[in-house]
């Protein structure tokens, strides 16, 4: 059985990371944060005209018509770079609402122009504080009109639609509504990460149209969103704890290497070890995404929890190897810190994913 990627998708992991070093996109979601831009728009254009956000999308709607295992890697060098592009959600989340969901003519009204990235998807799914469930969705489709709010929906306020998980009768499904319809209002939301934008969004009696109903469908989505938004993580999380060590061997004091003291080797061999287990968990839920395993809620729910803790891990040890300067704005070590706390937030915090875990073994179990 093989375990690693093909030499061709390798390739294409090395030619997204050239690229993406090339445009400096660290020094780039730090003018996003500084400034008052929500992204780089610079960036997701010269993204989309390297096929990125065409990658999962057949060949028939204006896509590359490759597979999940190439939207993983791209994912991975996305988050080791912190580009600030609203690539999470319009790729991982709504382009895959419209692939798996949507009637054909909604793939062919939306997934060309996604593909090339003139359209912007956002997901708004959350509406408190508390886990989006089944039985408390407020937000309600009746008669070709949605009504209700979503909190924290990521990228929303520069989002072209949104596919919005609603009540319609006894059943939660979801709807896609434009941005621009009547009836939608946008208030943007600060956040820890200010890299990646963040809205409320309130819809009154706005013009929306169904995707395929039912919760199962907004789970399935989610676990195969939290696929790559693993691989996402874990590019962040081998960048801080290479940022540690390679600061560290710099380093000196008391006439040597802070590399050499035991302290420091103890915080690289845990960040080290944090990374391997993230990326052997992440290549479970690559496989399970890339052939619509039956063990995908499993290997989606352990990707995701080892992923998150391992880029939590990193990131924070990355600025304890730093020192008290780590801790200051000039330092990227924050950067990768606020992005590491956005993404284990989105689409559901660890002890979510860790229920589903359980709940998932629980289930296969059973069986």
């Amino acid at each position: 059985m093989n375990f690693e990627f093909s030499a061709d998708q390798m390739q294409l992991k090395d030619i997204a990371r050239k690229f993406l070093e090339k445009e400096e996109t660290v020094k780039r979601a730090r003018t996003i944060l500084e400034g008052e831009e929500s992204y780089d728009k610079d960036l997701w254009s010269q993204v989309a005209e390297m096929g990125f956000t065409a990658t999962a999308i057949p060949e028939e709607y204006g896509g590359l018509g490759l597979g999940y295992l190439e939207l993983c890697v791209i994912a991975e060098e996305l988050g080791r770079s912190l580009a600030p592009t609203p690539f999470s959600s319009s790729v991982y989340l709504a382009t895959e609402s419209i692939l798996q969901f949507g009637s054909d003519s909604l793939k062919q009204a939306n997934l060309p122009s996604l593909a090339s990235g003139e359209k912007i998807g956002a997901f708004a799914h959350t509406e408190s504080t508390t886990s989006p469930t089944e039985e408390n969705i407020t937000c309600e489709f009746k008669d070709g009109s949605l009504n209700g709010s979503k909190i924290a929906v990521t990228d929303g306020d520069v989002a072209d639609f949104f596919i919005v998980s609603a009540k319609s009768g006894s059943e939660v499904g979801l709807f896609l509504v434009e941005s621009s319809a009547d009836g939608v209002e946008i208030a943007s939301q600060p956040t820890l990460d200010p890299s990646r934008s963040h809205a409320a969004i309130t819809f009154k009696n706005a013009k929306a149209e169904a995707l395929d109903s039912g919760w199962s469908n907004i789970t399935t989505l989610l676990d195969r969103a939290a696929v790559l938004f693993s691989f996402e993580q874990l590019g962040g999380a081998e960048a801080c704890m290479n940022m540690a060590k390679e600061y560290a061997m710099g380093r000196y004091a008391f006439g040597r290497s802070i590399a050499s003291f035991q302290a420091i080797k103890h915080k690289l061999a845990d960040m080290f070890i944090a990374v391997e287990l993230a990326r052997s968990n992440c290549y479970y839920g690559a496989w399970a995404l890339s052939t619509d395993a039956p063990e995908l809620p499993t290997a989606a729910a352990t990707c995701r929890v080892s992923a998150s803790q391992a880029y939590h891990e990193c990131s924070k040890e990355n600025i304890q190897t730093h020192g008290g300067m780590g801790f200051t704005w000039e330092f990227d070590c924050h950067l990768y810190y606020r992005r590491c706390r956005q993404l284990a937030a989105n689409i559901g915090s660890q002890s979510i994913w860790k229920d589903k875990l359980i709940s998932s073994l629980e289930r296969a179990n059973q069986i």
